[in-house]
């Protein structure tokens, strides 16, 4: 196939971009560089352009004889979307329905949508299934949702066909160590910590330790971004006519934020001083996706589970790159 990747400059576009190729199919990068880099695109076919430009993305569907499209282009700050929530209706939702549209005009059926937990919003019972209530509480998770609905609508009506992947909380790096997470500014939280390994940051806040879990901080589910890039060739090709397919993508298993730290800790030898922080408005205690139904429908299980796997890998790239890409 050749695949068009939305936002393949970014994060986790860069890492799905590699695996794209492993697995035999054509990249192709489509990223106007707001928020990815251009040197995360290495040798891959690169448009620089928004993906609310008809005309440009229609042509580039066309140009490159493009199969599938795996759609990552979005912005993901759920505190930025509560401020303005107009940016993210217009990035996010907006924008999804202008390349479906484009889809339609250039005769490309098949999409992988990157999708989110925070379509879930507060959920009690853990872990978290598909099939749980959708009520998300910012307007983030509410513009991923609205395209969900969207991709219903569009396989029922056009019979086109959708993998719609709802992450939870992606980390790591490639093990190569050449590509890793670079944003401004960083809100993600084994980054933070290794800036303060890296001397870059005093200290890492802890935002709550008197939450009803095992060590009074939240747990969250991290997922290593090169297993959750293998998950989205296995939904290319696990692709139907006229139908969606909606799969979590975690490990199933929760860490907290002193394990986190703790294990930043002994992977990069630093003492890395941490101080605790009045709740943040809206974090739950846990987060923790059930996978069960991307096994059953994609064949997909992930390999590095192992929390100093992910720690490892990320402290890889940003040792070596303590600037990032070095590009803003």
């Amino acid at each position: 196939m050749n695949v068009l990747l939305t936002g393949g400059a970014g994060y986790i576009g860069s890492h799905v971009a590699r695996a794209v190729a492993a697995s035999g199919h054509t990249p192709v990068i489509y990223d106007n560089l707001s928020k990815g880099h251009r040197t995360a695109v290495g040798g891959f076919a690169f448009v620089e352009a928004d993906v609310g430009d008809a005309g440009t993305l229609t042509a580039a569907l066309r140009d490159h004889a493009i199969d599938t499209v795996i759609h990552l282009a979005a912005l993901a700050e759920a505190g930025e979307s509560v401020e303005h929530p107009d940016r993210y209706f217009r990035n996010n939702t907006a924008v999804g329905l202008a390349l479906l549209d484009a889809m339609r005009c250039a005769d490309v059926s098949r999409l992988v949508f990157s999708s989110t937990a925070a379509v879930y919003g507060n959920v009690d019972r853990m872990p978290i299934r598909e099939g749980d209530p959708l009520a998300p509480i910012n307007p983030y998770g509410a513009s991923k949702l609205c395209v969900e609905f969207m991709l219903r609508a569009y396989a029922k009506a056009y019979d086109m066909g959708f993998v719609s992947l709802r992450y939870f909380n992606v980390a790591g790096a490639d093990p190569a160590g050449d590509i890793g997470e670079d944003h401004d500014p960083e809100t993600h939280l084994i980054p933070l910590v290794l800036q303060v390994a890296l001397g870059q940051r005093e200290q890492v806040a802890i935002y709550g330790d008197d939450y009803d879990t095992s060590d009074g901080t939240c747990i969250r589910d991290y997922i290593h971004v090169c297993d959750l890039s293998d998950a989205h060739v296995l939904a290319a090709d696990a692709i139907e006519p006229g139908r969606v397919k909606v799969c979590n993508l975690g490990n199933g298993e929760g860490f907290s934020v002193h394990q986190v730290i703790a294990t930043c800790r002994k992977v990069t030898g630093a003492n890395i001083p941490a101080e605790v922080a009045p709740r943040r408005p809206g974090d739950p205690p846990r987060l923790v996706a059930s996978s069960v139904r991307a096994a059953d429908e994609l064949a997909w299980r992930p390999q590095r589970t192992h929390l100093e796997t992910i720690v490892t890998d990320a402290w890889r790239w940003h040792r070596g790159h303590p600037d990032g890409y070095g590009d803003r």
